[in-house]
């Protein structure tokens, strides 16, 4: 193998690992806070924007109108969906167990194989079919039975799940366009939303900390990082990867906050990790054979 290929493998993987890291974060912080969901939502979008409105200005070299200009209705499309799986998010966590959200949105990448079949006729191989049984199976364990399900918790978590994997699927659908102003735009999106409910005058200076943590390092460098490492490996290897976010995440809250998942979220939670496995394990473990012209990374 090439030694420069292998190195921008590796660092691809650090990237994205690192990504994964600063995802994991997401809960620790937003249980320190003490205001409302509303004020969560704008302060941490808030900050994000800020963060990623930087990133678009070095990585288009001063060009951001340009920039947001390129992205065209699919750009639009993505901002729309990580806007509402960005909100989802934090009013999941306010809702279940960090543990519950996260191993929800770990059904993604399955979710993100059964829409590019039915939209971009993309084959779906009879390991994706399995992945996706078993996912469900998953997930039908976490919820329960309906008398124990909590509604919001649950269906706002499904539409995170849902919403990002629709992105995931725009995004690749229109590889050629960068698609970091639709991030940065989706942030605008979910402060336009929350800001007219939010209480500015409740936040006390820890909960302004946190609320920049979780801003610009957990949502905003956690992107950044995601966006170099996607460049430099194949699709599968970065939904493995990110897989991290899944198993750090409700440990960090059961270090800091003895938050113990219940029986059920630990047993469908474990059920939906082996699910994506199953499903991006043979692709990782396929040989990739480049062209000339492939072999270039795509724009993040």
């Amino acid at each position: 193998m090439n030694p420069r290929r292998l190195s921008s493998r590796r660092r691809g993987q650090l990237a994205v690992a690192l990504a994964a890291i600063a995802w994991s974060t997401a809960g620790l912080f937003q249980r320190e806070l003490g205001v409302s969901t509303a004020t969560q939502l704008a302060g941490r979008a808030g900050f994000a924007l800020v963060a990623l409105l930087g990133l678009v200005w070095l990585t288009e070299r001063g060009n951001v109108v340009g920039a947001f200009r390129s992205i065209g209705i699919a750009g639009v499309g993505v901002a729309a969906c990580t806007a509402i799986a960005s909100g989802s998010f934090i009013v999941a966590l306010n809702h279940t167990t960090v543990a519950h959200v996260l191993f929800t949105q770990a059904i993604s990448p399955v979710l993100a194989a059964l829409l590019g079949w039915v939209v971009l006729r993309e084959p779906v191989t009879g390991r994706t079919w399995a992945a996706m049984v078993i996912a469900l199976a998953g997930v039908a364990i976490m919820f329960g039975t309906p008398a124990d399900a909590d509604v919001i918790g649950d269906g706002v978590s499904l539409l995170m799940s849902f919403a990002f994997a629709v992105a995931i699927v725009i995004t690749r659908h229109r590889r050629d366009v960068s698609m970091i102003p639709a991030v940065c735009l989706s942030q605008v999106m979910v402060v336009c939303v929350a800001a007219p409910f939010a209480a500015p005058s409740t936040i006390t200076r820890h909960d302004l900390l946190f609320l920049v943590l979780i801003g610009a390092f957990q949502m905003g460098i956690g992107l950044a990082l995601f966006a170099v490492g996607a460049r430099l490996i194949n699709a599968a290897e970065v939904a493995l990867i990110t897989l991290l976010e899944v198993v750090l995440g409700p440990l960090w809250v059961w270090i800091a906050f003895s938050e113990t998942p219940d029986t059920a979220t630990l047993v469908g939670g474990l059920v939906v990790l082996v699910a994506v496995i199953v499903q991006v394990s043979g692709e990782v473990r396929m040989p990739v054979r480049l062209s000339a012209t492939e072999a270039a990374p795509p724009p993040p």
